[in-house]
């Protein structure tokens, strides 16, 4: 995956850096609706410094700056995850690909911030 397109899909709300669920799910392969089913299924290992949803106004906000909209529309507002949030969708999901993709997103987005 490009640096660029995961760096695109990077905001920073309530103080954290975020990727949005369906964004995740995109790159992992996964529709939006088995992402959050594993993560409902694995409550406790998203606390609120993991994982959030979004308020309606976090969201109209973006949407209307950033985010384009999925197909048919959000029924539910999204999940936002924070890196360390990221890190643990790679357990819950259970496939390769969920490992490889958070490795990069873990390389391209975090590791370089801490150097800041």
């Amino acid at each position: 995956m490009e640096l660029d397109i995961i760096q695109n899909k990077v905001f920073t709300l309530r103080g954290f850096k975020v990727i949005l669920d369906f964004d995740l799910a995109e790159m992992y392969g996964v529709e939006t609706k088995a992402l959050k089913q594993a993560v409902r299924r694995n409550t406790d290992r998203f606390p609120s410094d993991f994982m959030f949803e979004l308020s309606q106004n976090e969201f109209i906000g973006l949407r209307s700056q950033y985010v384009t909209p999925t197909r048919g529309g959000n029924r539910y507002l999204p999940f936002a995850f924070t890196e360390p949030g990221i890190a643990m969708l790679s357990s819950v999901l259970r496939s390769e690909k969920a490992v490889q993709i958070s490795i990069e997103i873990i390389r391209t987005v975090i590791l370089p911030g801490l150097h800041d």
